[in-house]
């Protein structure tokens, strides 16, 4: 067995570049995304394991540190990246970042690898979390499960996979009168806007504006493996409708999407969707994650409705194996699971999401 050895990378396009020719690679573990967090408090520890000096696998460990406490919380969002196949590898990798949460006092290590878990891969290595003492955690920071649109075949394959009624929709909208056009940094406080209504409506938590302004500015800016795009739905002198799209290397992530209680039978959702899906054919992505479905498939649900909605452009449902906890302490991570809300509540203080 090759040993496998790890280091901290410092350099920004160097850490996007090579974890886009890794097997499996998340925008949650771009550079960026490392940036993101840290404006709120989160320490992106940037890791690159190697084997005679290639890398193999990599892991972006968000870490808080608890007040005055020689404790910590760690987190790797959808990572490690690395060939699961490999089951030599993941278990070499797998040991490492416990090494890494030992001498780090983390009370835990959580991660979401984006593994799916309806094939034997991926039931394997639930089998190997378990057996190496990982637990699934109480809580999940990601959506679970997500639903995945096939880009390769082109726009018009694209759209001729979806369902006849949201065709019909992106075509009405058109007729009502609904434009679709690129926003700037200068349309964040627009979107912002209507995002607060979409919670207040929805009833999904909102953070505060600074926190989104500077994280859709990080990604606005972003070049090389990284860019986003902020793409609103206008009618007349009205924008009515909202989303935001980011990629990393060939996928593209529906992250943000927002919309009015006007207008909304012109249908702009549908338009700014089918929008999105042009820009993200346009960068060469060749997937497009429409971020988040159910965590069961049953119409009670809350994630049930958006589903439907994310169905009828083709997507399909890719489950994931979720979250699980490394805790190199069993106390100090009972302590804590007991007072779980006070750590929830700090963690969503800090954005960890």
């Amino acid at each position: 067995m090759q040993p496998l050895t790890y280091h901290a990378e410092t350099d920004p396009r160097r850490w996007n570049d090579l974890l886009a020719g890794l097997p499996t690679h998340h925008l949650l573990q771009s550079w960026e995304w490392g940036e993101i967090k840290r404006q709120t408090g989160w320490w992106a520890h940037r890791l690159f394991f190697a084997r005679q000096g290639a890398v193999v696998a990599a892991a972006q460990v968000l870490t808080r540190r608890l007040g005055r406490l020689p404790l910590a919380v760690q987190y790797v969002p959808k990572g490690p990246a690395l060939d699961y196949a490999d089951p030599v590898l993941t278990v070499q990798v797998l040991a490492a970042l416990e090494d890494y949460a030992r001498r780090s006092r983390a009370i835990f290590l959580k991660m979401d690898p984006d593994v799916p878990d309806d094939t034997l891969r991926g039931r394997a290595i639930l089998d190997l979390l378990r057996h190496r003492g990982w637990q699934a955690a109480a809580e999940q920071v990601q959506f679970k499960n997500t639903a995945l649109l096939d880009l390769t075949a082109g726009a018009d394959a694209v759209q001729a996979g979806f369902k006849q009624k949201w065709r019909y929709n992106v075509r009405l909208a058109g007729r009502k009168g609904v434009t679709v056009r690129a926003g700037t940094e200068a349309d964040l406080a627009t979107f912002y806007r209507l995002y607060a209504e979409t919670g207040g409506r929805d009833g999904f938590l909102i953070r505060p504006q600074t926190y989104y302004h500077d994280a859709w500015q990080t990604l606005l800016q972003s070049q090389g493996q990284v860019g986003g795009c902020l793409l609103l739905a206008d009618s007349g002198a009205e924008t009515v409708a909202g989303l935001f799209i980011a990629r990393f290397a060939r996928t593209a992530w529906y992250l943000y999407g927002a919309s009015s209680s006007q207008q909304r039978e012109a249908m702009p959702n549908h338009l700014l969707q089918w929008e999105a899906m042009r820009w993200a054919l346009a960068q060469g992505c060749t997937t497009y994650d429409l971020w988040g479905a159910p965590t069961e498939m049953v119409e009670s649900d809350p994630l049930w409705g958006v589903w439907r909605f994310k169905e009828g452009f083709g997507a399909r449902f890719a489950p994931h194996i979720g979250a699980f906890d490394f805790a190199p302490s069993g106390l100090t991570y009972y302590l804590y699971t007991v007072a779980m809300p006070r750590v929830l509540s700090l963690m969503r203080r800090g954005h960890l999401v």
